[in-house]
C-alpha cells in the first residue's frame, strides 16, 4: 500500500511572518485508485463533467469493506477528493509553490492560485464532480471524468443538488470564456482505424460514444498555452501532436480553420489524422511539418 504523506502542520517560530514545518504531520491513505482511459495529463479534459462521453472507475483498496458505498447508488453524483500524484512538485518532494498560476484558459495571464482549480497548490489535493453510472462489488463506475489513471483517491462524498445547487452563483473569471476552442475533424484514415480498434472489444464503449469522447476532448485543447503560437507563427513548435486514450494514440495535426461559420468561433483547426496502438506509435519527438 502506497502511503502519501503530502500535508505538513505549520506552527509560527518567534518571528511572525516565518511559517516552518513542524515535526508532526497527517498520514492519508487512498481509500482507492481511478481506473481511467486518460493516462496521462496530456489530452486530459482540465474539468470534470467537459467530456460526459468518457468513462472510468474508482476502485476501493481491498482491504476496505465495500459496505462503505452502500446507500451511495442512490445519488447521481459524487465528489471525487484526489491526490495530483503526477505533478513535478509531488514527485520530487519540494516544499514551495507559486502563489500565481497561469490557466490556459487565461492564455498566459497570471493569477492567484486560490482563484483557480490549477494542480500546483501548497496542498495537491483535487475535487471533482462526476456521475454515478452504477456500482458494483468495490467498483464505482463513473462518466465525465478527468482523472487520469491510477489517480490516488482520499475521499468520496455525495453530492447534494438541494443544499450544494446556486443558481445565483457568480462563477468569476471563467465564467465568460470559451469552453472550447478547436473545431475537430476526422480523416478517412483515422475513422478507419477507430472502427477496427472499437471492433476489437477491449473497450466497454461502442464506437460512437468512443468517438465523441475521442472527439470532444480534443476540443478542449490540450496543447500547453506556449504551444499555441501567434497569428505570425501559429505553429511555433510543432503541428502534429498525439496524446494517449486506451491503449491507442491519437494522432492529430493542427490547420488553419478556413470555415468562416465556425460553430466554435475558433481560428484553429484541428485534424484527427490516425489512431495506432500505443505499443506501435512512433517513439520519436513530433516533428513540425
Amino acid at each position: 500500500m502506497v502511503k502519501f504523506v503530502w500535508y505538513k502542520l505549520l506552527q509560527r517560530e518567534t518571528r511572525p511572518a516565518l511559517l516552518v514545518n513542524s515535526a508532526t504531520g497527517f498520514l492519508f491513505e487512498p481509500i482507492g485508485v481511478t481506473e481511467s482511459p486518460y493516462k496521462e495529463k496530456f489530452g486530459t479534459p482540465r474539468q470534470p463533467g467537459l467530456v460526459n462521453e468518457t468513462r472510468g472507475s474508482i476502485v476501493l483498496r481491498d482491504d476496505l469493506n465495500p459496505d462503505a458505498l452502500d446507500g451511495l447508488s442512490s445519488f447521481s453524483h459524487v465528489w471525487v477528493i484526489f491526490l495530483f500524484h503526477e505533478n513535478q512538485s509531488v514527485r520530487d518532494g519540494r516544499k514551495t509553490v507559486k502563489t500565481k498560476v497561469h490557466p490556459p484558459r487565461l492564455e498566459g495571464k497570471a493569477i492567484g492560485v486560490f482563484a483557480t482549480r490549477s494542480p500546483h497548490r501548497p496542498n495537491p489535493i483535487g475535487l471533482s464532480l462526476v456521475e454515478i453510472e452504477k456500482i458494483e462489488g468495490r467498483r464505482i463506475f463513473i462518466k465525465g471524468l478527468d482523472l487520469i489513471d491510477g489517480t490516488p483517491i482520499l475521499d468520496l462524498k455525495p453530492y447534494l443538488p438541494s443544499i450544494e445547487s446556486i443558481p445565483t452563483a457568480v462563477e468569476g473569471w471563467s465564467g465568460p470564456l470559451a469552453s472550447r476552442s478547436l473545431d475537430v475533424k476526422w480523416s478517412e484514415q483515422a475513422l478507419d482505424d477507430l472502427r477496427t480498434l472499437a471492433q476489437m472489444g477491449t473497450n466497454p464503449q461502442s464506437e460512437l460514444s468512443l468517438r465523441a469522447a475521442i472527439e470532444k476532448s480534443l476540443e478542449l485543447d490540450p496543447r500547453p498555452v506556449s504551444y499555441r503560437g501567434s497569428i505570425d507563427d501559429p505553429d511555433p513548435y510543432t503541428s502534429v501532436y498525439g496524446f494517449r486514450f486506451n491503449d491507442w494514440n491519437i494522432v492529430f495535426m493542427m490547420l488553419p480553420n478556413t470555415e468562416k461559420n465556425s460553430p466554435q468561433h475558433t481560428s484553429k483547426m484541428a485534424r484527427i489524422e490516425r489512431i495506432e496502438l500505443w505499443a506501435n506509435r512512433d517513439p520519436r519527438p513530433n516533428l513540425r511539418s
